[in-house]
C-alpha cells in the first residue's frame, strides 16, 4: 500500500503524502461515471427505422436481445405526442388539420422545429428543472414566508431555454454569475439557484452556527443533486459508504460557499425608484385613513378589555404600570412588558366583543383595506441572488456527525477527489471560490455534467433516464441501459455548444422517439421495464399540465410569459383548513382578473405549506428535497378531483360555452370539435354514435365535456 500511495503521491504534487483513505478514493477512479465521456463510434446498421444516430444505438441494443421496435405512432398521436412534450399544451385544431395535410417528407420536422421555437418550450423545461432545484416563493417550515423577488429567477430559466443558452453557461451563471460576469443583471438573477433550497426562519433566539450551517448545507446539496449526480449529502456525517466520496470532500465542497451571502441586488432604474416613490405616496394617502378608522372604532373595545384584564393582573404587574415608563429600573421595565403581553386583547377578542352595527361596520371597512392592500405598488426590481461576503471568509469544519458544536478538523476549499485529483486551483480568499467551482463542472473535461444533463433531456423525452436515477450516478444509482448512447450524447452534447435544443431535436426525430406506446407480451417477458426502447413509454401528465390543457382546450388559458407570481381562489376546505376567517383574505389575496388567474401553473405562487389540491394530487412534489423523477401515483382522489371539484366543474362550462360559442346548436360539430380540442383527433364512430345518443337523452354539453376531460386519453400522452 505505501508504495501504491507513494506512486499516487508524485501524481499529486511533489512532497504530497497520500493516506489510506485517498488512496482508496483514486484507486476506484475507474468507474465508468467518474471517465470522462468518449465518444463512441455510431454502429453501422444498415435499416430503413434508422433516422440518426439515436436510432442505431438503440437498435443495435435491441437486436441483441433479439427483439424489434415497435410500430410507429400514428400522425395524429404523434402530433399531440411531441406538441405536449416539447411545450406542454396541446395542438390547436389549426395546427391539427394543417400537419394531416402537409404530406412532405420533413412534415414532422417542421412541427418539431416550429415546437423548439415556440416560448412554451421554455415553460415546458422551466418546470422540470425548478422540480431539481426545488424552486418555491416561500422558505418553507413553520413561517413559510413570501420571497417577494424569487420569481425572478423562475424566468430566467424559463428565458435560458427559450434561447437555447448553452448549458455550460447556464451552469457557470446559476453557480457564480456574479463573479463571472459583475455588472451582467441576467447573470445576477441566475445566482437565485443558490438560494432555492427551503430556508428555516424562526423568531426568538437563535443559533447562528447552526442556522448558518443548514444555509450551507442547503447550497452544497444543489450542487450534488443537480449537476453532480452524486448523492454528496451522504458524506456529511461520515465517509461515503459506498461511493468514493470523503466526509472531507463534503466539507470541502462546502467551503466554496462559506463566503457566500444571500443578498437582494437593487436592479431598479432611476426612473422606476421615482415612480414607485409616488405610487407608494398614493397607495399609502388610501390606505391610511381606513387603517385609521379602523382603529378609532376597535379602541374603545380594547381598552376597554385591556383593563378588564388588568384588573386581574397580579399585584406586581398592575404596580409597575402605575410607575411612569421614564422613571421604571430595568427589572420593572420589563415586568411592564409583560404585563402589557398580558392585558394586551388579540384581534379576535376585540371582534368579538364588538356590537352587532359595529361588526358590521368593521367587516366593511377590512374589506376595503385587503382590497387597496392587493393594489399595492410591486416592489422595486431586485435580484434575488447570493454575494461574496467582505472580509476573510469564515473557517470551515469537518463536523463529527454534521454537528456545529462539534468541529474535528479545519479544511480549505477544494472539489471532490475522485473527480479532480486535486488538480483545479481553488482560491482561499472570499470571491472566486465559486467561480472555480462553476468552471470546474462547466468544463469539457469533467465526467458528470455533459452525462447527467443528457441523461435528464432522454429521461424528460422519453419517460425514463438511460440512467434510471437521474441525480445519483453513483455505485447505489442504477447503471446506465445503454451507455455507448449515453456517452455519444454527452459528447454530442458538448459538440453543439451545449445546445439542450439540439439533443431534443435529435431525440423526439428519432424513429425511438416515434414508436406507439402499445405493449407486446412477447417483447415484454424479455424486457418488461422497456429498458431497451422497444416502444415508447406511456406518460401521464403533471398537475400543472393538466390544469394548462384544460385552460387551452376551454380557450380561457393565458399565454402571457414571466411575472410576479398570481394566487388563484382555493378550495373552501383548504380555506378552512389553513386560514382562520378573519386572515384569510389578508394572507392569500387572490390576484385580481380571472384572465390573470388563468395563467399556467408555472406562475402560480409555488408555497411550499400549501399545495392546490389538484396540483397535489398528480404528485406535484413538496420543493423540500430535488424531485428529479415525478413520482405517478393512482388513487381515487384524483379521479374525485377531475370530476368533482369546483375547478373542473366551471372548466367544463367554459369549454361548453367555446363549443356553442364555435359550432352554434348542431350537435354534431359541437360533439366533432370537442374530440379536435380535448384529444387532437376525430371521434371514431361509434364515440359519435354514443354522443348523439346522450344528448338525446337529454345530456347537457357540460357534462360531456366533463366526461371527455375525465378519459384517460386526456390525462395521459400515448
Amino acid at each position: 500500500m505505501r508504495v501504491a500511495a507513494g506512486i499516487l503521491a508524485v501524481a499529486l504534487g511533489a512532497g504530497a503524502w497520500v493516506d489510506k483513505e485517498t488512496a482508496s478514493v483514486l484507486a476506484r477512479r475507474r468507474y465508468w461515471a467518474f471517465q470522462v465521456p468518449v465518444r463512441p463510434p455510431v454502429p453501422q446498421i444498415r435499416s430503413p427505422w434508422v433516422r440518426n444516430p439515436i436510432d442505431a444505438f438503440i437498435l443495435q441494443s435491441l437486436q441483441a436481445k433479439k427483439l424489434t421496435p415497435s410500430k410507429p405512432l400514428d400522425r395524429e398521436h404523434l402530433l399531440r405526442r411531441v406538441t405536449y412534450d416539447l411545450t406542454g399544451l396541446p395542438p390547436t385544431p389549426g395546427e391539427i388539420d394543417f400537419f394531416l395535410r402537409d404530406r412532405g417528407p420533413d412534415a414532422y420536422a417542421k412541427v418539431v422545429d416550429r415546437l423548439l421555437a415556440s416560448p412554451h418550450y421554455g415553460e415546458r423545461w422551466a418546470l422540470r428543472w425548478l422540480d431539481v432545484v426545488r424552486y418555491a416563493d416561500t422558505n418553507g417550515y413553520e413561517a413559510d414566508g413570501l420571497r417577494p423577488q424569487a420569481w425572478r429567477y423562475r424566468d430566467y430559466v424559463v428565458h435560458a431555454y427559450n434561447s437555447d443558452k448553452p448549458y455550460n453557461r447556464f451552469v457557470e451563471e446559476q453557480i457564480a454569475g456574479d463573479e463571472l460576469w459583475p455588472g451582467d443583471t441576467e447573470a445576477l438573477i441566475a445566482t437565485g439557484f443558490n438560494r432555492c433550497g427551503p430556508l428555516h426562519v424562526v423568531g426568538g433566539n437563535q443559533d447562528k452556527e447552526a442556522s448558518r450551517q443548514e444555509v450551507l448545507v442547503e447550497m452544497s446539496s444543489s450542487i450534488g443533486s443537480a449537476f453532480l449526480g452524486l448523492t454528496m449529502g451522504c458524506a456529511r456525517c461520515h465517509n461515503h459508504k459506498f461511493d468514493p466520496i470523503l466526509q472531507s470532500d463534503y466539507y470541502r465542497l462546502q467551503a466554496l460557499f462559506a463566503a457566500t451571502e444571500f443578498k437582494d441586488v437593487d436592479i431598479s432604474t432611476s426612473g422606476q425608484k421615482s415612480a414607485h416613490q409616488w405610487a407608494m405616496k398614493a397607495w399609502e394617502a388610501r390606505l391610511d385613513p381606513v387603517k385609521k378608522e379602523i382603529a378609532e372604532l376597535e379602541k374603545p373595545y380594547r381598552e376597554k378589555l385591556k383593563e378588564q384584564r388588568k384588573a386581574r393582573l397580579e399585584p406586581k404587574y398592575r404596580a409597575v404600570l402605575e410607575i411612569p415608563a421614564d422613571k421604571r429600573t430595568p427589572e420593572q421595565k420589563q415586568l411592564a412588558k409583560d404585563a402589557e403581553t398580558q392585558i394586551t386583547p388579540m384581534w379576535d377578542e376585540i371582534v368579538g366583543a364588538l356590537t352587532s352595527a359595529d361588526r358590521e361596520r368593521r367587516t366593511a371597512l377590512r374589506a376595503r383595506l385587503h382590497q387597496i392592500e392587493m393594489e399595492k405598488p410591486a416592489p422595486l426590481p431586485a435580484a434575488f441572488a447570493v454575494a461574496d461576503m467582505a472580509g476573510d471568509p469564515p473557517a470551515t469544519w469537518i463536523l463529527r456527525v454534521g454537528d456545529v458544536k462539534h468541529k474535528i478538523r479545519q479544511v480549505t476549499p477544494g472539489l471532490p477527489l475522485v473527480l479532480d485529483n486535486g488538480q483545479t486551483p481553488v482560491p482561499l480568499a472570499s470571491r472566486g471560490r465559486r467561480a472555480a467551482l462553476a468552471r470546474w463542472l462547466a468544463s469539457p473535461e469533467h465526467p458528470l455534467t455533459a452525462r447527467v444533463m443528457v441523461n435528464r433531456i432522454w429521461q424528460f423525452r422519453m419517460g425514463t433516464g438511460l440512467v434510471g436515477t437521474p441525480n445519483d450516478f453513483g455505485v447505489l444509482g442504477q447503471r446506465p441501459t445503454n451507455q455507448k448512447l449515453l456517452d455519444w450524447l454527452a459528447a454530442e452534447f458538448m459538440a453543439n455548444r451545449w445546445s439542450v435544443k439540439a439533443i431534443d431535436r435529435l431525440i423526439v426525430l428519432s424513429s425511438a422517439y416515434r414508436q406507439a406506446s402499445a405493449d407486446d407480451p412477447a417483447k415484454a417477458k424479455i424486457d418488461p421495464e422497456n429498458k431497451l426502447y422497444w416502444r415508447m413509454n406511456r406518460k401521464r401528465m403533471e398537475g400543472e399540465a393538466i390544469r394548462d390543457c384544460v385552460l387551452a382546450v376551454n380557450g380561457r388559458l393565458n399565454p402571457r410569459l414571466g411575472g410576479q407570481p398570481v394566487r388563484v381562489p382555493i378550495d373552501q376546505e383548504v380555506y378552512d383548513l389553513i386560514f382562520t376567517e378573519g386572515e384569510r383574505d389578508f394572507l392569500w389575496p387572490v390576484t385580481p382578473g380571472r384572465f390573470e388567474q388563468d395563467r399556467r401553473s408555472l406562475y402560480l405562487l409555488n408555497k411550499r405549506a400549501l399545495r392546490l389540491p389538484l396540483l397535489a394530487a398528480f404528485d406535484q412534489p413538496d420543493t423540500m428535497t430535488s424531485c428529479p423523477v415525478r413520482p405517478v401515483s393512482t388513487h381515487a382522489l384524483q379521479a374525485l378531483t377531475l370530476f368533482n371539484s369546483s375547478f373542473m366543474r366551471e372548466e367544463s362550462n367554459a369549454f361548453a360555452d367555446r363549443l356553442r360559442r364555435e359550432c352554434g346548436a348542431d350537435r354534431d360539430f359541437q360533439l366533432r370539435r370537442a374530440y379536435k380540442l380535448a384529444l387532437a383527433r376525430a371521434p371514431k364512430p361509434a364515440e359519435m354514435r354514443m354522443g348523439r345518443e346522450f344528448f338525446a337523452q337529454g345530456g347537457e354539453l357540460a357534462d360531456f365535456c366533463l366526461a371527455l376531460m375525465n378519459r384517460n386519453e386526456f390525462v395521459y400522452i400515448p
